[in-house]
């Protein structure tokens, strides 16, 4: 297994096709330093006592291998990824990046094996070859999924520009050519590949859409349009302070892949694998949801319970009923992510399915709740995050004594404590990365309408119509 820094060197080293603010960037820029550096945590956490049972695999071929590099054979293999992922993400302050990759990884595994068994075509062999290599090197990567969909009122194949989605407009002897764009791409600009999926459900008409494939993040004719947000710490620095955010708009310029990184070519009568595909991508990465949103869910309530602590309101029984549901959240979900591990199925490929119902009534109770979440936040805050003098002003010879006298609390919190706690506070609920780890709180993983589809599909409600039946006494 590599470390954190063997990952940040290779990184720098590929090519600059990273575009910020209409500048073709390197890896090592200052603004994307911040996700870097969390992937590089999850690789040197190996080492770390407190994750070693966690975070590393043992692997028939490879020995040991990093748990974000794994293809979930059993219901300890879920039940692990889940707790791993939230202890990482209370350490990070949010997001690990890691799971992307991963969770893309075991949907092929699945993918694959079903339409190699079906057509013939080798698919899974590639995949098994690909996924040795992406094991043996410790790869760290991101999955591009959500295209950017034109009309949504219309199918890909309505589109007046069939681009709209990403499609193969060329079959080669050796390969496929690819041109379409993919947005909403967390961490793709710094990670080393980027497994690309189809979003949807298709029809017989749109056989070129569905195409699964990976390929190195700095690939010819891949750009990645990025925006990165962060905080700006001027006076002192903190774990919060440390976290960033890269999300991309991938566009892929009529991009060559070569057969052995195809792992659904587009070709005629594919389009049902390639809904299946993007259904079992956002179960796996709902599931991974149910780690790390229990993680985000505690965060706010620390912040929420230290903030009441500090202005002497704790004990109040409206904060202590605001704190009791955070908890509710936090855990619930939790309990839907554990349901849907020792309810998860294997399939013929061997790797487990998580339960499609509990996965999706976690990530719906969590993206649901989100603002809510922020709004106790907000509420037991007060105005002070949205108001707090910069840090400049805080630490001034001259006005800085008069605004720690000021700022003060209970008498026993030294206004500093004060200062850190409520800029921190800000960042969270006034900076722009506050406003993207908002939305992402609702909408990362896919859709509320999504997980609805979802949840009424796996669920059985004629079922539940029979037993009205039964109990009013109405006949069938």
């Amino acid at each position: 297994m590599k470390t954190g820094e063997e990952f940040l060197q290779n990184l720098y080293q590929m090519k600059p096709n990273v575009i910020i603010n209409g500048e073709n960037v390197k890896r090592d820029d200052s603004r994307l330093q911040a996700v870097a550096g969390i992937m590089a945590l999850t690789l040197d956490k190996v080492n770390d006592p407190e994750f070693k049972d966690l975070i590393t695999v043992d692997s028939q071929e490879f020995g040991t291998i990093n748990r974000f590099t794994n293809i979930h054979q059993s219901i300890d293999d879920l039940l692990k990824k889940q707790e791993l992922t939230r202890k990482l993400c209370r350490q990070t302050g949010g997001c690990v990046f890691r799971c992307m990759g991963i969770d893309a990884m075991n949907a092929l595994s699945i993918i694959t094996h079903r339409a190699e068994t079906m057509t013939g075509r080798p698919y899974n062999q590639r995949f098994l070859k690909y996924l040795k290599y992406w094991q043996e090197n410790d790869i760290v990567g991101s999955c591009a999924q959500t295209d950017v969909k034109g009309n949504r009122a219309l199918r890909p194949h309505q589109q007046a520009d069939p681009d709209l989605y990403l499609r193969v407009v060329e079959h080669r002897d050796d390969g496929i050519v690819v041109r379409g764009a993919k947005n909403h791409i967390t961490a793709a600009a710094v990670a080393e590949e980027i497994i690309v999926l189809p979003t949807r459900m298709l029809t017989p008409e749109e056989d070129a859409y569905a195409v699964a494939f990976a390929v190195p993040g700095d690939w010819d004719g891949v750009k990645l349009v990025t925006r990165a947000s962060g905080h700006k710490r001027e006076h002192f620095s903190c774990p919060l302070g440390d976290v960033g955010d890269v999300e991309n708009f991938i566009i892929f310029d009529d991009v060559f892949i070569p057969n052995e990184r195809v792992f659904l070519g587009g070709l005629e009568g594919e389009h049902a694998f390639g809904g299946w595909v993007a259904l079992l991508f956002a179960l796996y990465h709902r599931h991974s949801y149910t780690g790390c949103k229990p993680a985000s869910s505690e965060i706010i309530l620390g912040f929420s319970a230290l903030v009441s602590e500090y202005s002497g309101i704790e004990d109040k029984k409206h904060v202590q009923s605001k704190l009791a549901d955070l908890i509710s959240v936090c855990e619930l979900v939790y309990a839907a992510g554990i349901a849907a591990a020792h309810k998860a199925t294997k399939d013929d490929s061997g790797t487990m399915i998580p339960d499609v119902v509990f996965c999706n009534v976690g990530r719906k109770h969590a993206g649901k709740n989100y603002y809510h979440e922020l709004e106790i936040l907000a509420d037991l805050s007060g105005g002070l995050p949205a108001t707090l003098p910069h840090e400049a002003d805080f630490y001034d010879k001259e006005i800085g004594p008069l605004l720690q006298k000021y700022i003060k609390r209970k008498e026993d919190v030294p206004s500093e404590d004060v200062y850190k706690l409520y800029r921190a506070l800000s960042d969270m609920l006034c900076s722009s990365i506050g406003g993207v780890v908002a939305v992402a709180g609702l909408h990362g993983g896919g859709s509320p309408q999504m997980e609805d589809v979802a949840i009424l599909k796996g669920d059985d409600v004629d079922l539940r119509k029979k037993i009205a039946k039964y109990l009013a006494g109405i006949s069938e």
